[in-house]
């Protein structure tokens, strides 16, 4: 069985790192390549808008 690479992007250094080298609080993933890693602070943010959106429309109704 082979074992799939993943790719983390760091917070603290914004960096694409290659399995997980730094700490858990330090780092978001795994994605699948490098690009996604690197696009990984604007999809975590695109999903919290995307969210906050769903729970305001919630209140509303």
């Amino acid at each position: 069985m082979t074992e799939k690479t993943e790719f983390w992007f760091n917070i603290r250094t914004n960096q694409v790192e290659v399995g997980p080298q730094s700490i858990s609080l330090d780092r978001i993933g795994p994605f699948e390549t490098a690009e996604a890693a690197s696009n990984g602070p604007s999809l975590i943010s695109q999903r919290a808008r995307q969210l906050r959106e769903e729970d305001e429309r919630d209140w509303e109704d």
